[in-house]
């Protein structure tokens, strides 16, 4: 399967996703949904959130030139939220899964399914 399909299929085609992308920890985009731009900057940022994450609970990140509020952050997960709408951002070997969802979908929807994507690429070694 392409990245671009596991975007398409596993993450927006879920309904419960309303923008994603996966970018590679050594940089890089490796697929999104159409429209959903990650500056240089935002794509280094969210990889960086997972190696300080007390910094991103701090200051936030910000996504699609949006500034989301960190509400929890560890070295595999950082949660988000801005007003009623959010972003799941999961660390693999090999790539930051970043998902945002807008109300009415409510976090534990959106993060079941990152979470699970993200457990399934780390099982066949991305």
């Amino acid at each position: 399967m392409s990245w671009q399909q596991y975007v398409d299929s596993n993450l927006i085609g879920t309904g419960k996703v309303s923008k994603a992308a996966i970018i590679g920890l050594q940089g890089g985009i490796w697929a999104s949904s159409p429209g959903y731009t990650l500056s240089a900057e935002e794509q280094k940022a969210a990889v960086r959130a997972f190696e300080k994450p007390d910094e991103v609970l701090a200051s936030g990140v910000r996504l699609g030139g949006q500034k989301f509020f960190a509400i929890q952050a560890n070295p595999r997960s950082v949660y988000t939220k801005k007003q009623g709408d959010g972003a799941v951002l999961v660390k693999t070997k090999q790539a930051v899964l970043v998902a945002e969802y807008v109300a009415p979908i409510q976090a534990p929807e959106t993060t079941s399914i990152v979470e699970g994507l993200a457990d399934y690429l780390i099982s066949v070694g991305y």
